[in-house]
């Protein structure tokens, strides 16, 4: 494992906005009781893309992508929600950019499910960092994205 300083050497060398998530860049709220959903709302000014991974009964699983408008929410899964973690990796459209983590994931540049986490590239597929997202068994959530530097509402 690498220090924290060096990683974090690694994350601002390179060109991502993405660099600056961390706390400040997310507010994960509960969401109410009347959907069981995960949901994803877009705090921002510009259109993002979303990927998505999680593991379900078959293993790993990254999906992708959905876009959301500026100010936008869009239910990526629903229903309850089946596990506790979730991962996601995001685009700014607008602006260049993304929101990123240490999980690395399968992607692709074009719709994609792909199934288990291993040998990406290998397999034809691009690798990216996804965040984690500790949904705390609830059987709801809904993630707010927002800008740098901005805690969200």
């Amino acid at each position: 494992m690498t220090s924290a300083s060096s990683w974090l050497a690694d994350l601002f060398s390179r060109p991502r906005r993405a660099a600056l998530l961390s706390v400040p860049v997310l507010a994960l709220l509960g969401a109410g009781p009347a959907r069981a959903d995960l949901r994803m709302c877009n705090m921002t000014g510009s259109r993002i893309g979303i990927a998505l991974g999680y593991r379900d009964s078959g293993g790993w699983v990254t999906e992708g992508w959905w876009n959301l408008s500026a100010k936008g929410c869009e239910t990526l899964l629903k229903g309850a929600l089946a596990a506790r973690y979730y991962y996601v990796f995001a685009v700014d459209y607008d602006r260049g950019g993304e929101w990123s983590g240490r999980s690395l994931m399968c992607t692709r540049d074009r719709e994609f499910t792909i199934r288990g986490v291993e040998d990406c590239l290998a397999r034809g597929y691009d690798r990216n960092g996804f965040f984690e997202v500790d949904t705390g068994e609830q059987k709801s959530w809904t993630i707010q994205l927002t800008d740098p530097g901005r805690a969200g509402p």
